[in-house]
């Protein structure tokens, strides 16, 4: 390879437009030539630095003489805004360190994200299921034993068979569940049958008792 020759970076450079497309606005990709210490490409450039700029790793290899990714650690960006980065030493075909690609990815919008969800999503501000209210909630009695049931077979609603759905009506059936009114078409509904067989599974229940 050649010294001091920009050509050989031109695999990274469509490394890191394709990168930084594909995180497109959040992530920015720098390419440092080692050999030149300077900034050889920028790809969504969100650090407001510039091709030919200072590379500033001169230090970079005489205290990771070995690494091949260094990261991930966060920096502050020039608008307050955190970015998480990993730098990646690019070698040639000798094992000679020739360029450095670092991948900065801004996190604010994820971390913006993830305190709104904690917020929305916190059990500060719940209460205990009203007794007044939930007393008489069949339908949340027929949805805490149909979990229950399906948990214990390790079974998915939507992977529910026919015999299944006759076991579950039954078990349902036993546990009272049918007494609440409109019970049985709740049941066809949320097992996806149809309610003439949730009738007839019942009808045959009763006969055999």
């Amino acid at each position: 390879m050649k010294p001091n020759t920009a050509a050989d970076l031109d695999n990274f450079r469509a490394l890191a437009d394709a990168i930084a497309t594909l995180f497109f606005p959040h992530a920015e990709v720098v390419l440092h030539d080692l050999r030149t210490q300077k900034i050889d490409h920028i790809a969504n450039n969100i650090s407001k630095r510039a091709v030919g700029d200072d590379a500033a790793l001169e230090d970079l290899l005489e205290n990771t003489p070995n690494e091949r990714n260094i990261g991930p650690y966060e920096k502050l960006n020039w608008d307050g805004q955190k970015i998480r980065s990993v730098s990646t030493v690019l070698r040639d075909a000798q094992g000679t360190p020739v360029a450095v690609l670092c991948l900065n990815l801004n996190i604010t919008l994820f971390e913006t994200a993830k305190q709104a969800l904690d917020l929305f999503l916190s059990a500060n501000q719940l209460i205990p299921q009203p007794d007044a209210l939930f007393r008489d909630d069949w339908q949340e009695r027929i949805n805490t034993f149909l979990h229950a049931w399906l948990r214990q077979r390790q079974i998915g609603l939507n992977r529910l068979t026919r015999e299944h759905k006759r076991e579950l009506v039954e078990a349902l059936h036993a546990e009272g569940a049918f007494k609440g009114k409109s019970a049985a078409n709740y049941v066809a509904n949320v097992l996806n049958m149809g309610r003439a067989t949730v009738y007839k599974h019942l009808k045959e229940i009763k006969g055999e008792a």
